[in-house]
């Protein structure tokens, strides 16, 4: 394996893809899939509960093995890889990622709302004293202009940040979008600038393209696509695309298609593709994790799961706020009554 990278590419699929499957991995699978992408040269394999470290609650769903054991498992099977672990404070807390870090954790990703920045200053300065490689993770940045972005950034590049990341939570941002945004960035801060990606406009891969050519280098990817909502950029099709356009990755293709069809297609529950659902998450800019739980409160309420999330849509729910969809789903009932 050539140690030579264009891009950076951190797999995201033993977090992201915990929402496609209801947060139910065991050790077992996460060994496998680690191993696998391990071999294949994957530089980052992000591990914790979808919602980050802490995340297993009623709210968010309850993990059905402590994430702990998921990334003990991981950092013992990754000779070549980095682990990686997403903490959103005021989910997580600085106890978390201390646990994490002594477990073998070499990253920490600090995830907030795009304008909320600020909260990430204890969080990415303590990864940083732990030795960690420090990525902020500005979420839902749909809902803020390439300015207020740039302002966002610039905080968590003060607070020690290695990288700041674009994050398209919800796969609202079209390529024009992305280009001003990471264009934005690039003139603006001297750390590396990232993508994150998800797929509910079939977006994925263009924006994750299109955030390249303006000169990011970090890009996240999940394996057969598997993520919240319709997923995230497919890795092992990214892989290609790069090579093809002779972008270095690093990582071995035909062991990324293999570890994609022998061993991750297993885990799905469900086919990941576009549905209605995963669909409207991206036409009305809703977080992407919310399409379970509107399909639940949905199915609760008798009403349907689109007119939710256009709702939440509408009055502009963030990540964190799921204790919202209920609500909306009973006062959609009422009215219909």
């Amino acid at each position: 394996m050539t140690n030579v990278r264009d891009i950076f590419i951190t797999e995201v699929a033993l977090r992201d893809e915990s929402h496609a499957i209801s947060h139910q991995y065991t050790v077992e699978q996460v060994l496998n899939v680690a191993k696998a992408l391990n071999d294949a040269g994957v530089p980052y394999i992000e591990v914790s509960h979808g919602d980050g470290l802490s995340g297993s609650s009623l709210q968010y769903g309850l993990s059905r093995t402590n994430e702990m054991e998921l990334i003990e498992a991981a950092v013992s099977v990754a000779n070549q890889s980095k682990i990686a672990v997403l903490l959103l404070p005021g989910i997580g807390t600085v106890k978390e990622l201390k646990e994490a870090a002594k477990l073998g954790a070499k990253m920490a990703r600090i995830a907030t709302h795009v304008t909320e920045a600020d909260v990430s200053a204890q969080h990415i300065q303590v990864a940083k004293e732990l030795g960690m490689e420090t990525v902020g993770f500005l979420m839902m940045s749909h809902m803020a202009p390439a300015e207020k972005l740039v302002e966002q950034a610039k905080l968590m590049e003060s607070y020690g940040a290695d990288t700041v990341y674009v994050v398209d939570s919800a796969d609202a941002l079209l390529p024009n979008d992305v280009r001003e945004r990471i264009r934005a960035l690039k003139q603006s801060v001297s750390i590396n600038i990232g993508f994150h990606a998800h797929n509910n406009l079939s977006l994925a891969m263009a924006n994750s393209l299109a955030a390249i050519e303006e000169g990011a280098t970090r890009i996240d990817g999940s394996v057969r696509c598997l993520g919240a909502g319709a997923g995230n950029t497919q890795t092992e099709v990214l892989v290609a695309v790069l090579e093809r356009m002779g972008i270095k990755t690093g990582i071995d293709l035909y062991k990324m298609m293999d570890l994609a069809e022998e061993i991750v297609a297993s885990i799905l529950q469900t086919p990941q593709e576009i549905t209605r659902d995963s669909l409207v998450l991206g036409y009305a800019g809703v977080y992407s994790s919310f399409a379970l739980h509107a399909k639940r409160a949905a199915a609760k309420f008798g009403i349907d799961s689109r007119d939710i999330l256009v709702e939440l849509g509408k009055r502009k729910v963030v990540g964190g706020q799921e204790d919202m969809i209920v609500d909306v789903a009973a006062e959609i009932a009422r009215a219909k009554a």
